[in-house]
């Protein structure tokens, strides 16, 4: 996301919660009642919009505006499997004007109108140069795109229809969805497989196939858009999925502050933000905190961003530099500029996407809690990308030792179901990133280093030994801590930032003086 798309989405969001404030202020109501009809469908329409807008360029012709067409495509279809409610639902979600909300025609025709609407105007605009074009490239004809959204809305119904009339409550069709998007996922992160749909992509459009690189398909946010998805699925097969509205679905799934790198936010916490403006007498209050906080919020995350890590990064470690760096002091330079570069950036997106949500009245979660300056690995990672980590959390390691621990396998100590929970849960976070061997080996890294700890942890509370206390010892100590895990974070971002193994060793050993 450029710095000018930033300012322009800042901007309109601003404008609009002011107006937000200035509306709840008006003594007859009709202004306040307005800006609360009018809030979900900006919501939605920006983040429809967004998806075309910030989609990158690619060489494969028209795939800049296929691929936020499949965005949607795809979230009409997982809401169309999702929108039969599992019997368990009824008794966890009682609200049911927001059920009656959630599968009112009138409503979901009105936003699947506008959907198509946006996405045919986006197609027009390829005979008006003038307004040519929203996406990267010109985009492709409008017949085409007729006959593509034809398509997608009878894969919906017919989605629809079968999850409404399985008796189990649609369970198979969750689970084959599930499947369906992780063999997507690994296709688009694995380099020789996405340089086998490129090749596809550019027989079905004419190109050279001798041409296909692993670059040509650029999926806007699709690791955080298929995380979000597959939570949907999951709490839908779990019962714990509230009934949501064609509108708020894709407003979820597609909110475009999030677009870029998120936060994974949950679905049943954001529709309540999505539903929950106040009226009465505290709105206009309400509405200016969200705009102050809103844009504190973004300023900081714009100096995070374009002030600090833009200017590490002409000094962070990456591939080029990482082959000429010939002194140990200058490696390490190199290591710690990258480690902070990341940081600044990843949260800097983070406060933005947070204060934009803020202007719209949505709390987006939290990401980062000052994770370098934790004292141990298992703090940093309930700090780090901390919506990732909770959704491995929720997904995987808990299901995973839960049913370790209940499998009635007398080989598995406590100490062998922490570490297979601990291994596969980092190794799937660091394949994540992408499926490549420096990922992986990241992610054992982190997998290790968790372990250790946790062994560690399990012999100081056997011994009857106390947290560090509060004198100038134990602050010593805490420091002291503090460093260690932060070098071994740092020392982990080689993995992660060096795809070639053998350039990564070579790495640690000039950080070591070898």
């Amino acid at each position: 996301m450029s710095l000018t798309q930033i300012v322009i989405f800042v901007a309109g969001a601003l404008l609009f919660g002011t107006l937000a404030a200035l509306a709840a202020r008006d003594s007859t109501g009709r202004l306040n009642a307005l800006a609360r009809q009018m809030r979900p469908w900006l919501m939605l329409s920006a983040s429809v919009v967004a998806l075309y807008w910030l989609q990158s360029s690619t060489p494969i012709r028209h795939l800049d505006f296929w691929l936020p067409t499949a965005t949607l495509g795809l979230t009409g279809l997982m809401w169309a499997a999702t929108r039969t409610p599992r019997p368990a639902t009824a008794s966890r979600h009682s609200d049911q004007a927001a059920v009656a909300a959630a599968f009112d025609r009138r409503t979901t025709l009105l936003t699947a109108l506008v959907i198509v609407g946006i996405i045919a105007l986006i197609a027009a605009t390829r005979y008006v140069d003038a307004l040519c074009c929203l996406t990267p490239s010109r985009p492709p004809d409008i017949g085409a795109v007729a006959i593509a959204l034809l398509i997608c809305a009878g894969l919906c119904v017919t989605v629809g229809r079968l999850a409404g009339q399985s008796t189990t409550g649609g369970a198979w069709l969750d689970a084959a969805l599930v499947i369906a998007l992780l063999g997507l996922f690994v296709a688009l992160k694995t380099e020789p497989l996405t340089t086998g749909v490129s090749a596809i992509l550019r027989t079905l459009t004419g190109q050279s196939v001798s041409q296909a690189a692993a670059l040509d398909v650029r999926w806007l946010g699709f690791s955080y858009i298929a995380f979000r998805l597959i939570h949907v699925l999951r709490d839908h097969a779990n019962g714990r999925l509230p009934a949501l509205s064609l509108r708020e679905f894709v407003t979820y799934v597609a909110f475009f502050p999030t677009l870029a790198a998120g936060p994974i936010d949950r679905a049943e916490r954001f529709v309540k933000d999505l539903r929950g403006w106040d009226a009465g007498a505290s709105a206009a209050s309400a509405r200016v905190e969200d705009v102050a906080e809103g844009l504190r919020r973004i300023l900081i995350g714009m100096f995070k961003k374009f002030a600090v890590a833009d200017t590490l990064a002409l000094i962070a470690l990456n591939p080029v530099n990482a082959g000429q760096v010939q002194a140990m002091p200058w490696a390490w330079v190199l290591l710690y500029a990258y480690a902070f570069r990341l940081y600044f950036d990843f949260s800097g997106y983070t406060d933005i996407a947070i204060g934009v949500g803020r202007l719209f009245g949505a709390r987006l979660p939290e990401n980062f809690d000052r994770p370098y300056l934790r004292p141990n690995l298992t703090l940093f990672w309930n700090s780090w990308h901390m919506t990732l980590a909770n959704w491995f959390r929720a997904y995987w390691f808990n299901p995973l030792t839960r049913r370790l621990r209940t499998a009635r396998r007398a080989s598995l100590n406590p100490a062998a179901i922490i570490f297979i929970g601990q291994s596969s849960t980092m190794l799937l976070i660091g394949l994540w990133h992408g499926v490549t061997w420096n990922f992986a080996l990241w992610g054992a890294w982190h997998a290790l280093g968790l372990f250790v700890h946790n062994r560690w942890t399990a012999f100081v509370r056997s011994r009857g030994w106390g947290a560090p206390a509060s004198n100038w010892r134990g602050r010593a100590l805490n420091a002291l801590n503090i460093v260690l895990t932060f070098h071994f974070v740092a020392l982990g971002w080689v993995w992660f930032v060096l795809p070639d193994v053998g350039q990564a060793l070579t790495l640690f050993a000039r950080l070591f003086g070898g």
